[in-house]
């Protein structure tokens, strides 16, 4: 049996902008870009078009909107603009280390997580103090796919290296995270199962 585990609202709770627009439209400003007026407006429209399931990452959207208000973002201003909005305060989750540990023991681990910003995932586990814990890593922004997306699963199960009807998937979203079912995997809600509970229901799985 793999395990793999969701980041956000499932091991740990973050702070994150309320207004994520205004956020990065500060940040741009604190690096010399010169932000319009309507950039909130532009933060909401498409302006990169990507199939169905397709991970666009936040800095080139953010990019993308100023571009379409006729306004660069040189020295990689808006990437740099993202990372800094979004910084957020992490709360380990209670019974985080306890199911990853308990997981561990039934087999290969990995963390899979829609994130759209570069560097967020890595320093969450940094400040939850989880590093280190996953096989594999997989978020959207690295592999280009979103949960509920077969394409995710399939990149977890090929880098722990087994079948994806093999991996249990422990999360807090049924549309994203139930994505596994999909693919002949197993979805477990932490609504209906928590992380304290998660070490009894994997010592009773086949």
């Amino acid at each position: 049996m793999a395990v793999s585990f969701d980041l956000f609202d499932t091991l740990v709770s973050v702070d994150t902008p309320g207004s994520p627009a205004a956020a990065v439209a500060a940040e741009l400003r604190d690096r010399g870009v010169s932000v319009p007026s309507d950039f909130g407006d532009a933060y909401r429209e498409v302006h990169i078009e990507a199939p169905a399931g397709a991970e666009v990452p936040l800095p080139a959207h953010v990019a993308a909107a100023l571009s379409s208000r006729g306004v660069d973002a040189p020295n990689n201003a808006a990437r740099r603009a993202v990372v800094a909005a979004f910084d957020p305060e992490v709360e380990r989750r209670e019974g985080a280390r306890a199911a990853i540990d308990a997981a561990a023991d039934r087999g290969p681990v990995a963390l899979c997580s829609n994130c759209s910003v570069p560097e967020l995932v890595g320093r969450t586990l940094v400040r939850a103090r989880l590093r280190g814990s996953f096989d594999a890593v997989v978020t959207s922004v690295g592999c280009g796919w979103r949960k509920p997306d077969a394409i995710t699963f399939e990149h977890v199960g090929a880098q722990l290296g087994v079948e994806t009807d093999s991996i249990v998937h422990v999360g807090d979203d049924p549309e994203t995270d139930g994505g596994i079912e999909t693919v002949g995997g197993e979805f477990v809600d932490v609504a209906e199962t928590p992380l304290s509970s998660l070490p009894e229901y994997l010592e009773s799985g086949p």
